[in-house]
């Protein structure tokens, strides 16, 4: 069946609507969850990690190595909730972090101002002036969010499958929708989609495994997989720390091959 992610702008009823999904469909509904299992399962204080995830960047803040560490983690732990494939995820930016997966069925949802005023005061206790400016200011984080991590407009729609605008369509029928659209042939998995999840969760697994080690300046460092090849591309910052990233891959269960293309700034200045 298909993976579903639900991108959504605050108090849209995104979350909603991946529970309804989730439970018609007898899928897992996750989201915070992920942080939840990649600090747990890296080591890492949930909080930090939170806090790292979801805080905006600075003005002048650029990918900060333990930011790109903590990427790395989540991204692990949502390939490896994906690998069942019975998944709705309705966290940040699911959509770019299971880029690349043909099953994934990438589901965007909006609602009219209105609609998001009106639950944001009954949930927050705000008043509608409050409600306004707290919804504006988190839609404002979020696309300055996804910009400063992914390097793409949160709003472009090209980036998804489905639009849907919950107040006009309603829960009842964007469910219906959803859900219909999940059994549809083009979004099965096949050999091949399940091959580039399976590359997919080996890739993020050793990249994790590297970004976990903390102190290894990786963050120029790519990834990618195919049948247990595994082929690092980037910058490393000295020969010492290119030879422990290659270690690690190496070190990792099911890794059959390692292909380095990785370069030390020596290496990068000499003209050929």
């Amino acid at each position: 069946m298909a993976i579903i992610t639900i991108s959504r702008g605050t108090y849209s009823g995104g979350k909603e609507l991946a529970e309804a999904i989730a439970k018609k469909l007898g899928y897992r509904c996750l989201a915070r969850e992920v942080l939840v299992e990649a600090a747990a399962r890296y080591g890492v204080p949930l909080e930090k990690l939170n806090r790292a995830m979801n805080d905006k960047p600075g003005i002048l803040e650029g990918m900060t190595l333990e930011r790109a560490h903590y990427l790395a983690l989540v991204r692990a732990a949502l390939a490896g909730a994906a690998r069942d494939e019975q998944l709705v995820y309705h966290g940040h930016a699911g959509h770019l972090l299971l880029s690349g997966v043909p099953h994934v069925i990438r589901v965007k949802v909006i609602a009219g101002m209105e609609y998001r005023i009106q639950a944001a005061m009954e949930r927050k206790k705000l008043t509608r002036e409050q409600a306004i400016a707290h919804i504006k200011k988190m839609d404002q984080d979020r696309i300055k969010w996804t910009k400063f991590l992914y390097g793409v407009d949160w709003n472009d729609m090209s980036l998804f499958d489905l639009l849907i605008n919950i107040d006009k369509i309603g829960m009842g029928n964007a469910c219906n929708i959803v859900t219909m659209i999940a059994q549809r042939p083009e979004f099965q998995p096949t050999a091949e989609s399940a091959k580039i999840l399976k590359d997919l969760v080996l890739a993020t697994e050793v990249r994790a495994k590297i970004a976990a080690q903390g102190n290894i300046p990786d963050d120029e460092v790519e990834i990618t997989a195919n049948d247990g090849v595994i082929t690092i591309t980037g910058t490393a910052r000295s020969l010492e720390d290119a030879d422990r990233i290659r270690e690690i891959a190496r070190s990792h269960p099911g890794v059959k091959e390692i292909v380095s293309k990785l370069r030390t700034p020596i290496q990068s200045r000499i003209r050929y």
